[in-house]
């Protein structure tokens, strides 16, 4: 049976939080296992590398490789997003967590982000459905979603983002141009993420 894993992209001696970014990638016939190869997983790495230069010795980050593609009903990404969480307190104890997560990812993020430890959500081009619904109360949030994203649907996430709005903190930022790859403006949604999650990880005063 495949198995989750972590991937480090900084895990500095005393960091003060923790971001896990999470892959998308749609389902394969038979569950097909992760390959750390594979293009949705490859989309992160910048994210990932973006938001630990911008954390500066003070965010660990990690990259969870989720167990299976995609998305069915026995065993989902949010089941590989409680798992890292479990990890991240082994490593790290009780430090702040953000989730930042596209496309499936992103959908996972949000349906995980009321776990306990998380205090800040990032959802990059998100594959919702319109009644998606998760208590996010007192966390952060942020959807990031391209205007030219034909894979998931613009005004599917605009519906859970009103929704999430009315219990918390939710921004959603459209970036003009982007596409569902975050191959055009790419920048722009790393520079979002990493912005974010350094703000809302960030101690009183620092």
């Amino acid at each position: 049976m495949p198995q989750p894993r972590l991937v480090t992209t900084s895990a500095p001696r005393a960091p003060e939080a923790v971001v896990l970014a999470l892959h998308g990638g749609a389902a394969r016939a038979g569950g097909a296992a992760v390959s750390p190869a594979q293009l949705s997983v490859l989309r992160m790495v910048p994210v990932a590398r973006r938001i630990a230069r911008a954390g500066r010795g003070r965010l660990a980050v990690h990259r969870l490789l989720n167990s299976y593609r995609g998305w069915n009903a026995t065993h989902t990404p949010v089941d590989d997003v409680r798992w890292a969480l479990a990890e991240v307190r082994e490593r790290y104890g009780d430090l702040p967590v953000a989730l930042a997560g596209h496309s499936l990812g992103g959908r996972a993020a949000l349906l995980a982000g009321g776990e306990p430890g998380v205090h800040a959500v990032v959802a990059l081009n998100p594959w919702v459905y319109p009644t998606d619904r998760a208590d996010l109360s007192g966390r952060r949030v942020l959807v990031v979603h391209g205007t030219e994203d034909r894979v998931a649907d613009l005004g599917r996430a605009e519906a859970v983002v009103a929704a999430i709005g009315r219990t918390t903190d939710v921004r959603f930022v459209r970036v003009e141009g982007g596409d569902h790859a975050m191959l055009r403006r790419g920048g722009e949604f790393e520079r979002l993420a990493a912005d974010f999650c350094l703000s809302a990880l960030s101690r009183p005063g620092r």
